[in-house]
């Protein structure tokens, strides 16, 4: 009571709250990432002086779809949430923004931010950025419900963004873009594991079973975390493979990628959260040093 009656003495508190919970809703944190592996595939496809105004658009367009999906999916999860420690507090479970609310701002931006591709780069990438958006929030989301392999559904979304950046730039999928694809796609299976390994009791009060093995922290599930690290040396030599990066950024490619490999290979030998945990902020730290990596191999 007495935090509404100080929204309604001062308005300007009442926006700074309206404003968190729109921040909440799109996952500022993880669409920024998002957006940076969209930048990081346009520049690892440009050829010539870098045009600001599109690379910008491109920016927006990623924001604005990766935000939608991120809402959407809270929208279709909101029952769900209230149930989970971690998620209780977002927006439209706690009701502080209406669905309908919640609907409007997502579908705003999901269209907008298709139609950015569709006008100022091109129909490929219009239609892999509607892909991405429909496939995370339609198929990935409810799929969760089911199985924890709905982590390989949400892994071709979740691997959209550099090539839609790649493909904005260049108007084509060659094998550059499916090095760029391959590296995100398969660093998706230690990084959300990882993270289902932490959160495994709290998504357990939703009905989640997100390990891969039986929803079990074993043995078992910890082999397949070691596994999916495993299949990221192949992909990490295959840039150099193709020639399309130089062989000094190839190495450190590798020598990261063998670095996280020894992470997933802890959780296998230790079987407990810190082994999660630090592979968790090992993935977060690897995705992003090795796409700065891919684009200056590439220059």
């Amino acid at each position: 009571m007495s935090t509404i009656k100080t929204h309604i003495a001062n308005p300007s508190v009442s926006v700074s709250y309206r404003l968190r919970d729109y921040i909440e809703l799109i996952k500022l944190r993880l669409t920024l990432l998002v957006v940076f592996s969209s930048g990081a595939g346009y520049l690892f496809g440009i050829t010539e002086p870098i045009v600001w105004t599109h690379f910008g658009l491109l920016l927006l367009s990623g924001f604005l779809i990766t935000g939608s999906a991120n809402g959407i999916n809270q929208i279709l999860e909101r029952d769900i949430d209230k149930l989970m420690t971690r998620t209780a507090n977002r927006p439209v479970a706690t009701g502080r923004l209406q669905v309908w609310e919640a609907t409007f701002i997502t579908a705003v931006m999901g269209i907008v931010g298709v139609i950015i591709l569709s006008i100022f780069m091109n129909s490929i990438t219009a239609l892999l950025g509607l892909f991405s958006l429909l496939s995370y929030a339609f198929v990935y989301t409810p799929m969760k419900r089911v199985t924890s392999f709905a982590v390989l559904a949400g892994a071709f979304p979740g691997a959209m963004p550099t090539v839609i950046g790649y493909v904005a730039i260049t108007g084509n999928i060659d094998l550059a873009c499916v090095a760029l694809f391959m590296i995100q796609f398969i660093w998706q299976f230690p990084h959300f594991w990882s993270i289902a390994w932490l959160l495994d009791e709290d998504y357990k009060k939703a009905g989640f079973q997100l390990l891969p093995l039986e929803g079990l922290k074993n043995k078992r599930s910890a082999f397949v975390v070691f596994i999916s690290a495993l299949l990221l040396i192949p992909f990490s030599i295959f840039p150099i493979a193709v020639g399309v990066i130089s062989m000094l950024s190839g190495l450190a490619i590798l020598i990261s990628s063998f670095a996280f490999l020894y992470l997933a290979y802890k959780v296998y030998t230790d079987c407990d959260v810190a082994a999660a945990k630090r592979l968790m902020f090992g993935s977060i730290v690897y995705l992003p040093f090795v796409q700065i990596l891919l684009v200056l191999g590439r220059l």
